[in-house]
């Protein structure tokens, strides 16, 4: 698939370095060794959407309401690192890291690893009652993303994915465990479809060189159980769409998912199954007369700042829809 030059000059324009960045990493397959795309990253945190952000950071590496790191949302620190992770921020900068500390030191469950919403009144850490899947999965993404692969407490959250992220569709009985117990949306009969997402994309933040052989199973797990839903459908009535907005684009999506976001995950682990046909039909399908996607879905107004306008073209949707179509032009 031949990307418009129009389109290519548009996406490697130099206001928005973190979309020129992603563009010659992922669309383009340069290196991060290439000295172009290293000056592009540096340029990521001099000007733009991450020092704008940087900018209103707390002395402690959080944002807003320390305490509140979930629950302001979507302007707490939970919400913030997976924006700079998006954004693909310098995971060298230091206050890059103090945020990392910080979201490790009150959101990780010291027990089981998970992240959770809510801190312990008497340790400060995460509240064990309070650890979800997609917010486990969106801070294992974003830590992966900003250096922490190695980081002990980081591979104990992944072992924390692959040990109790569920994928099952629609069983008799939840599984038995106190992990289980506390949330019905999220461990319901039915896995919560955005858990499941962000447990996926998480996973497939790992170098495949550096995934473990349960890492490996519990890809391979999710990506039939969104297989079996050809991506974005009800798996025993495939004539429905399981939810609308799963097919209105957007970026960034929280702890939300669409057909995008998967298809692009589903490209990253190079899968190729008949039963995306449809999903990226879609995709094709929204495809402007210029050569771009428009921004469908935007969380503007509750953020710590915007990102791109509603109803426009959108350099990070159009980047990731060619991203994809290149994939699997080829099969498709």
């Amino acid at each position: 698939m031949r990307v418009p030059d129009k389109v290519m000059e548009w996406l490697l324009e130099e206001n928005n370095p973190s979309v020129r960045f992603c563009t010659l990493t992922s669309l383009l397959g340069r290196p991060i060794e290439d000295q172009e795309v290293r000056k592009t990253r540096k340029t990521i945190m001099k000007f733009g959407l991450v020092p704008e952000i940087l900018d209103l950071q707390n002395i402690d590496g959080s944002w807003g309401i320390p305490e509140k790191f979930y629950r302001q949302k979507y302007k707490g620190t939970a919400w913030t690192l997976i924006i700079l992770a998006e954004l693909a921020a310098d995971p060298d900068d230091r206050r890059i890291k103090k945020a990392c500390e910080f979201i490790l030191q009150h959101s990780q469950d010291l027990v089981s690893s998970g992240f959770s919403y809510d801190e312990s009144a008497k340790s400060g850490t995460g509240l064990p009652s309070g650890v979800v899947p997609c917010l486990t999965g969106n801070m294992v993404f974003s830590l992966i993303k900003l250096g922490y692969l190695n980081d002990d407490r980081v591979r104990k959250a992944i072992d924390w994915i692959t040990t109790y992220q569920r994928a099952d569709d629609a069983i008799e009985q939840a599984p038995a465990g106190e992990v289980y117990k506390r949330y019905k949306n999220c461990w319901g009969r039915h896995s919560c479809h955005m858990g499941v997402a962000k447990a996926l994309k998480a996973l497939t933040a790992i170098p495949p060189e550096k995934r473990s052989s349960a890492t490996g199973k519990k890809i391979e797990e999710i990506v039939e159980y969104f297989l079996k839903h050809h991506i974005h459908k009800k798996s025993h009535n495939l004539s429905e769409i399981s939810r609308p907005g799963w097919l209105k684009l957007g970026f960034p999506l929280m702890y939300q998912t669409d057909i995008l976001e998967l298809l692009e995950i589903f490209a990253e682990l190079k899968v190729r199954d008949p039963r995306m046909r449809d999903a990226l039909e879609i995709i094709k399908t929204k495809q402007m007369t210029d050569g771009t996607w428009k921004l469908e879905n935007s969380n503007n107004g509750k953020m710590l700042v915007n990102i791109e306008k509603k109803g426009l073209p959108s350099k990070w949707i159009t980047l990731k829809a060619l991203k994809v179509l290149k994939f699997y032009s080829c099969v498709f």
